[in-house]
């Protein structure tokens, strides 16, 4: 037990993953540098091929990029990236800024658009904010995949029970066979075992309230419990 203690106190903190697409080795070193002072986890490519293949190869939470690379537009592989991992936050970073770059970025959602040269602490400020909008972003999809399975399961749980009032060949099958019976329906453990054992509270905190017909296999399921 100690020994399992002990690894879970120095098993290291998540490093955000950024990959930063910048041509000029000089910026493009500071600029890892700085992230990884800060603890991110940085991964460089100098060509907008390169970059590709890396996400291909690699899941990033951020990428900087700069527009202007040797062999393919900038803009060009931050559209591929958002298009294929929406889920990526991006930063632009150029030394040459227009207004039609500027206006085409908000519209894609990238996160900001810093014209060189900035400062390391501008810099890190448009780095955590576009982590802090992907945390946000991660918990909004998080809960609304929530409330989505809760209501299947509510669902799922009623189509179970109204084909136990109605059938009595499933309402055998229910009692003889148990989960057996419920293959095929998209049921948690906890509502299989709900189902199966009668229990009312579960299903009245998870489901509501159902009528007669639906609770007809409970009640009887909770009679021959107390036989």
């Amino acid at each position: 037990m100690y020994a399992l203690q002990q690894a879970i106190r120095s098993e290291p903190a998540y490093r955000p993953h950024v990959l930063l697409v910048e041509d000029e080795l000089t910026v493009a070193r500071g600029l890892k540098m700085v992230m990884d002072e800060e603890g991110y986890d940085v991964d460089l490519a100098d060509t907008g091929l390169i970059a590709l293949n890396k996400f291909r190869a690699k899941k990033f939470d951020l990428m900087v990029a700069d527009l202007r690379l040797p062999d393919i537009d900038g803009m060009e592989v931050i559209e591929r990236v958002m298009e294929s991992r929406p889920e990526t936050k991006v930063v632009i970073i150029t030394g040459y800024p227009s207004v039609a770059t500027a206006v085409k970025a908000v519209k894609m959602g990238v996160s900001d658009y810093l014209r060189k040269p900035f400062t390391d602490d501008e810099f890190m400020a448009a780095v955590d904010i576009a982590m802090k909008d992907r945390q946000k972003d991660s918990m909004e999809k998080l809960i609304v995949d929530t409330q989505e399975e809760r209501l299947i399961q509510r669902q799922e749980v009623i189509q179970v029970l109204e084909k136990a009032s109605q059938h009595p060949n499933f309402w055998q099958k229910l009692m003889e066979n148990g989960s057996e019976a419920l293959e095929g329906y998209r049921l948690s453990r906890a509502a299989k075992a709900a189902i199966l054992s009668g229990d009312l509270n579960w299903i009245r905190e998870n489901v509501g309230e159902l009528n007669e017909g639906q609770l007809q296999f409970i009640y009887k399921r909770l009679e021959r419990e107390a036989w």
